[in-house]
């Protein structure tokens, strides 16, 4: 067995008995890591500087986006930051045991839906160690044991924050969180449809397509980002410049940021030529179509710029003659991640959201808000753009699944079948699912 297999085979294990570890303990352990981050930031900003400077020769040198590198940083803030999405996700409520549903079969047969971990959940992501922690956070707090992988630009930054996190939860089962490090133990990951239940590819669309043309395993995630902000006839057009501005040049490098920017001909002349001089401060690159050309100066847009993610400060800008055309061109070209529109006419919005097939549709708000912090999801472990089993931020929900207990009084399936059967009651009820509830009645 390979060091990796085994580290696989650890976490099976460990999902197990994590599992069954009370809330307090799960929340506890969370709130070790962050005091631990937070004690030790020198050390972890020490390591990043260290996969920043390498980072920034490959950039010189034509091989890494300054994007990429961007993502890579560390800072106070950031480490700040880190720490408050720890502490928010050990904040959350508990996941594990709900009963989501209850159902009485018959007289003393009642059966109980509850919430429980999904396993092993594997993780292969790339530049930003921050999502090292986030993922990490997310796992321990719903009761799945982590397989984490990160890129190489990162490992420095990724070893000292792995080892920081299982230190600090040394009272959670040993082995619910593994580091892989080289290409070839992401393939031995990808194999393990025996012990991993969900992968969880970040990246780039390449990337994740990679993973999710290999496995056999379950992927929760999305190829790419490409969101678009539609500024409708009746927008405010003050605000529409700030949310265009802010889903643009806030972080152009995350898969949230706005990538076309879609503006109604009504309003174009009156909207654009401000627009774009406030990009064009900012030193974003725009490529539009021929009449949005005809009011501002910018590039020509090619056919590949409606659905390209360029994670930079690049924005496409198209001009359309109706609403429905809006829709068709969203539906038709983005990703289904995240679209925004901006009106003052609340038909008009509800038309666009509901017209709209992605994870998330916005109304008057920057694509930025999609992010499972700014949900109040604590964090995320990735946004997915899939239908099954979770879609938009996902955090603490949408790493659980469900198991039926059910709670009987000797009931036999032959009572309830042949000529004369008995019926069942089938009644929906309030109540939380306990070992031996009937008998306590």
């Amino acid at each position: 067995m390979t060091d990796t297999e085994t580290k696989i085979t650890q976490a099976q294990s460990a999902a197990l008995e994590l599992a069954n570890i009370s809330a307090e303990a799960r929340t506890d352990a969370l709130h070790a890591i962050a005091d631990a981050i937070e004690a030790r930031r020198e050390e972890i900003l020490d390591a990043n500087e260290t996969d920043v400077a390498e980072a920034e020769e490959l950039l010189a040198a034509g091989e890494y986006t300054q994007a990429f590198v961007d993502r890579l940083k560390l800072s106070e803030s950031k480490l700040e930051s880190i720490v408050e999405m720890v502490r928010s996700v050990a904040g959350q409520e508990d996941p594990l045991g709900k009963t989501l549903e209850a159902r009485r079969l018959d007289d003393d047969l009642e059966l109980y839906k509850l919430s429980v971990p999904i396993g092993v959940l594997g993780t292969v992501f790339e530049s930003r160690p921050d999502a090292l922690v986030q993922i990490a956070a997310l796992s321990l707090k719903s009761g799945n044991a982590v397989i984490l992988k990160g890129g190489s630009e990162a490992a420095e930054s990724n070893r000292i924050l792995y080892e920081i996190i299982c230190e600090a939860a040394a009272e959670v089962p040993d082995g619910w969180a593994q580091l892989i490090e080289a290409r070839e133990d992401v393939e031995t990951l990808l194999e393990r449809d025996d012990a991993v239940d969900l992968l969880m590819p970040r990246g780039s669309s390449a990337f994740v397509e990679y993973v999710q043309d290999n496995t056999s395993i379950p992927v929760l995630g999305h190829t790419e980002g490409v969101c678009h902000i539609f500024v409708d006839e009746d927008a405010d057009l003050s605000m529409a410049e700030d949310v265009a501005f802010d889903a643009k040049v806030q972080y152009p490098a995350v898969c949230n940021a706005v990538e076309t920017l879609l503006v109604h001909e009504s309003v174009a002349d009156a909207f654009l030529p401000e627009m774009v001089a406030r990009y064009r401060d900012a030193g974003v690159e725009l490529r539009g179509d021929a009449r949005a050309r005809e009011i501002a100066e910018m590039n020509a847009a090619a056919d590949e710029d409606w659905t390209t993610e360029y994670g930079d400060l690049i924005l496409a800008i198209k001009i359309v003659d109706s609403l429905d055309e809006a829709i068709t061109h969203v539906n038709a070209n983005g990703s289904k991640h995240t679209e925004s529109i901006i009106t003052e006419t609340a038909d008009r919005a509800e038309r666009f959201m509901r017209a709209i097939d992605a994870a998330s549709v916005f109304h008057n708000a920057s694509t930025r808000f999609a992010d499972g912090y700014r949900f109040g999801l604590g964090a995320e472990v990735g946004i997915s753009t899939g239908k099954t089993h979770a879609r938009g931020p996902v955090g603490l929900e949408g790493l659980t699944t469900y198991k039926y207990h059910l709670e009987g009084d000797g009931q036999l399936v032959a009572t309830y079948a042949g000529e004369d059967p008995r019926p069942f009651r089938h009644e929906d009820f309030t109540g939380e699912w306990s070992p031996g509830r009937l008998s306590e009645e």
